[in-house]
């Protein structure tokens, strides 16, 4: 039976996650946006409106999982006071109890996803390490893994651009997850994944270890602001070689875009339209040069914090095992699952859910 004290551990989680997420000042928030929805003059500047429907938009998901945690926790009051009255039995009061935990642990969750650029789309880009084929297949077989688990979590997913390789496999892809905490979700695949097998392009069916690596940056919208000089860019066209019919692959319709300052070269093939592609690379770009801002500033933080596990770009994070026993392992948490190919499969959640326990926002 839920005792006293127990119900008093879970009303102060729920009273420390209201601080924490500082559900009012959202509640106060949401009051102000919906009101301005109200206004003649409101659809008059489109992009504003829709900026401002997505924000009605992300305050309801932080509101409406506290309110779920506040019913769910009534709900377990009444029923022992039913069960004091032998009007409830003791099995529905203990399961009322687990939907509360479940509710406090989902908001729990959502508290690691509480900086602005986890609401953010996110871009992520797999390039294979050294290895040739062997690599660029295991970069394709990264690819199917995220745009699987994007379509079991309702994300849209756009290709972005793709380099296909030959005989088999991708020399690289750029791929944009749309949705609920997006960039908070993906945050934590930074890195390189290693994966040990029997190589399928082996006659002689050696054990071949492969790498890839995966890059992952918010995409910017419109209240990032960054300056990007004209200056400092410079561009070609090339034709796409990625799926998407004639019409693509026989104009110059891909483009690559290339930053003096920082090195960084992003190309895009997403439309048809090179003028449409170009203003999307130049997007990209300035969320790359946002997400560089936001890695200094971590850095500093974890400086003055005496961080000692480093999450860096280029370290190793996960091992895919096939061969000789079945295994993934998440280098960082030591979480592991011995369904490789239900991981394979994009069942990540789990991976992703332990890593952001343990280093997303406090």
């Amino acid at each position: 039976m839920v005792s006293d004290q127990q119900i008093s551990v879970l009303n102060k989680r729920k009273d420390n996650l209201f601080r924490f997420l500082n559900i009012k000042q959202k509640q106060l928030q949401l009051q102000e946006k919906e009101k301005q929805t109200h206004d003649a003059d409101f659809w008059n500047n489109s992009n504003k409106a829709q900026q401002t429907l997505k924000q009605i938009s992300k305050l309801k998901v932080w509101i409406n999982t506290y309110d779920k945690v506040v019913n769910e926790l009534d709900e377990l009051k009444i029923l022992i006071d039913f069960f004091h009255e032998d009007e409830a039995s003791e099995l529905e009061v203990e399961k009322q109890e687990k939907k509360v935990i479940s509710a406090i642990e989902d908001l729990e969750f959502k508290n690691m996803l509480s900086e602005k650029e986890d609401e953010m789309p996110a871009i992520l880009t797999i390039n294979p390490g050294a290895g040739g084929t062997e690599s660029q297949d295991w970069a394709e077989m990264i690819m199917r893994m995220y745009l699987m688990w994007g379509e079991k979590n309702g994300y849209k997913v756009k290709e972005l651009d793709i380099q296909k390789a030959e005989p088999a496999g991708i020399k690289s892809v750029t791929l944009e997850f749309d949705g609920d905490f997006a960039f908070g979700h993906l945050k934590g695949e930074n890195g390189v994944h290693r994966l040990v097998r029997i190589s399928p392009f082996d006659s002689n069916a050696k054990r071949h270890t492969s790498f890839a690596s995966v890059f992952v940056y918010p995409l910017a919208d419109d209240s990032i602001d960054i300056v990007i000089d004209p200056s400092e860019i410079s561009w070609d066209t090339f034709r796409s070689s990625g799926a998407g019919g004639q019409g693509v692959n026989k104009i110059e319709s891909a483009v690559r875009l290339k930053h003096q300052p920082t090195g960084i070269i992003i190309e895009n093939s997403e439309t048809r339209s090179q003028l449409e592609n170009k203003d999307k690379a130049l997007k990209l770009l300035k969320s790359q040069l946002h997400d560089l801002a936001l890695r200094k500033i971590q850095l500093e933080r974890d400086k003055i914090e005496g961080n000692k596990k480093k999450i860096e770009w280029g370290s190793q994070i996960r091992n895919y095992v096939l061969h000789p026993y079945k295994l993934v392992k998440d280098l960082r948490t030591n979480y592991e699952s011995s369904n490789p190919e239900a991981v394979l499969d994009g069942d990540l959640n789990a991976f992703i859910k332990v890593y952001l326990m343990q280093f997303g926002q406090k």
